[in-house]
């Protein structure tokens, strides 16, 4: 199993309750290409090819053009992806757990490298908030469906 990297110096871990169907939530996650449609902190999103292992979908969120590579992927439990970007080498570890009639949605990343050695508060920061963001914008779609 893939995990973030614990030794990297920005590491963020959150988690939210959505009102929803594990098929739903999972739907819109594995969607990468229609991401921009509801989570405006993604300017554009392609897959290359079917999203397994291996894989690579190029992204872009808050002016950063991203590359990533689907580490790991287990249908409707979880999905990993990283990369380096911009000097930064980012591990992306998302889970998904049906409880009742709501899914649990956890998400953690690391990063690190030579920018976050250099700032590594303010890009602590901003990995929080773009994850606590992209978080509520998934839990607000997921909802529109139930």
């Amino acid at each position: 199993m893939v995990t973030i990297d614990e030794t990297a110096p920005v590491i963020v871990r959150l988690s939210t309750t959505i009102d929803a169907t594990l098929a739903t939530v999972w739907a819109l996650h594995t969607d990468v290409e229609g991401w921009p449609a509801w989570n405006p902190d993604i300017t554009r999103a392609e897959l290359d090819g079917p999203l397994l292992p291996g894989s690579s979908f190029s992204w872009q969120t808050h002016g950063l053009d991203i590359t990533s590579t689907v580490l790991e992927l287990v249908p409707g439990e979880r999905s990993v992806w990283g990369g380096p970007t911009s000097g930064i080498d980012g591990v992306h570890v998302w889970t998904f757990e049906q409880s009742g009639s709501q899914v649990n949605v956890r998400t953690e990343e690391s990063w690190s490298g030579a920018p976050v050695d250099a700032a590594t508060e303010q890009l602590a920061k901003a990995l929080h908030d773009s994850l606590e963001s992209w978080l509520t914008h998934l839990k607000i779609r997921a909802e529109q469906f139930a």
